[in-house]
């Protein structure tokens, strides 16, 4: 993608009467196009890693454009950046919205920055127009959502939630060596300050986030947006199949016990089991290592891990019963051994139904079809949602691609989600 090649490909199509009510489409591609130039790779997409000089300099550019919508603006010891708008009614309580401005290496354009874009036209749509909330609003920039450089993400809204373990977080090392207290340092930040970003009291009413949909759902539907019924939550299970390794030439089949071979039944009947217990749920095995890996060995082990994710806790632990009761069936039957292990666990947020309502009622005032869409990934309002209550919106994402340059969100849906999310706010 070339240097403007973003602003005009979204503007290209882009249908003006969306410009309504103080929102400002053309403003909304500036403001996404100028974040895109910084850390724009070879490939034309985006590499801002958290806590990187890249992800300061995009946060410092949302300062400024917070400070010209008039907002107070202050950042907390985790990097944190927040710009407050004063509603009618005494401060007790915030309204928060917002997402990131780190990405994975070369990730595309809209994963994050469409959230916090569209936070802040709220902002300049209410100015426009003269109106004032009952209620204080604030627009928010978590720091490293993605993760990419520690391997450990939503590291500013765990830190906001109390949610970081520090001693862990200061065992962390990046993939030049560098640890993330000389990381954080760097970027004016310390490691010894770091989890105060727990202490500030927010009093959130409620977070409300818009991301764009990482899957399909949308596109097949034809729709620009899309209600959130819930962020699952994710929980890896180890499985390890234990048996005997031999020379691949000299045992018998009949005198085998190769767990590779249950390994690759049990992967084979994954698929199948999340439909069995909820709709929503998914279950995925991602990594597998062999030993002793040889093209003319039988396996001695084989370990993987199971990724099993779902919206509602109860139907994910059921799910992970009976993916570990096939393991062990299948252990049995092919005279391994087998051992697990859950070693990562989070818990699930489900969108409140009453939350669900409000949402729906601004999706169908904007003359849009309300559907609803589980979220697989997980967002900083899955960290926020078990502290805080938390509402969620999908933009329509091309062809479900997302973390690569080839990332789209058109500009058309784009506006139309912040004009839902304006409604859903002034009816708070």
């Amino acid at each position: 993608m070339q240097e403007n090649e973003l602003y005009s490909n979204l503007m290209n199509d882009y249908n003006s009467e969306f410009d309504r009510n103080g929102v400002s489409g053309q403003r909304v591609a500036t403001r996404l196009h100028k974040l895109s130039e910084i850390g724009r790779t070879g490939d034309g997409g985006s590499f801002r890693l958290g806590f990187s000089g890249e992800e300061q300099e995009a946060k410092k550019l949302l300062k400024s454009w917070m400070r010209e919508a008039g907002l107070t603006v202050s950042e907390d010891e985790a990097g944190n950046v927040f710009g407050r708008m004063r509603g009618r009614s005494e401060p007790s309580s915030v309204l928060m919205s917002g997402s990131h401005l780190d990405s994975v290496p070369n990730g595309g354009h809209f994963d994050g920055p469409v959230g916090v874009i569209s936070s802040l036209e709220i902002v300049e749509a209410w100015n426009a127009s003269g109106f004032l909330p009952d209620f204080d609003y604030e627009v928010v920039v978590f720091s490293d959502e993605e993760g990419s450089r520690f391997q450990s993400g939503l590291t500013g809204s765990r830190a906001m939630t109390g949610k970081v373990d520090m001693d862990i977080q200061k065992g962390l090392k990046d993939s030049e060596g560098a640890a993330f207290s000389e990381v954080i340092h760097e970027v004016g930040l310390s490691a010894s300050t770091f989890a105060e970003a727990a202490n500030h009291n927010k009093n959130i009413k409620e977070y409300v986030e818009i991301h764009i949909e990482q899957g399909k759902v949308l596109e097949k539907e034809n729709l620009p947006v899309g209600i959130v019924s819930g962020i699952a939550g994710p929980c890896w299970l180890s499985v390890t199949f234990t048996g005997h390794a031999g020379h691949a030439g000299n045992t018998p089949m009949t005198d085998r016990r190769d767990p590779l071979v249950a390994a690759g039944a049990f992967v084979s009947s994954i698929p199948d089991m999340p439909g069995e217990v909820s709709e929503s749920a998914v279950a995925t095995v991602g990594k597998l290592e062999v030993r002793p890996n040889g093209a003319n060995v039988i396996p001695g082990t084989v370990e993987l891990i199971v990724d099993i994710r779902d919206i509602r806790k109860e139907d994910r632990d059921v799910l992970t019963d009976r993916i570990i009761e096939e393991a062990e069936t299948l252990a049995e039957k092919h005279d391994v051994d087998v051992e697990y292990q859950q070693n990562f666990e989070v818990s699930p947020v489900p969108v409140p139904a009453e939350t669900k309502e409000f949402l729906r009622s601004a999706v169908n005032d904007e003359g849009i079809r309300a559907v609803e869409i589980p979220s697989g990934a997980g967002h900083d309002a899955l960290v926020i949602g078990h502290r805080y209550p938390v509402a969620m919106l999908f933009i329509r994402n091309k062809d479900g691609i997302s973390h690569t340059p080839e990332e789209w969100a058109g500009l058309n849906d784009i506006v139309q989600g912040i004009h839902v999310l304006k409604t859903y706010l002034e009816k708070k």
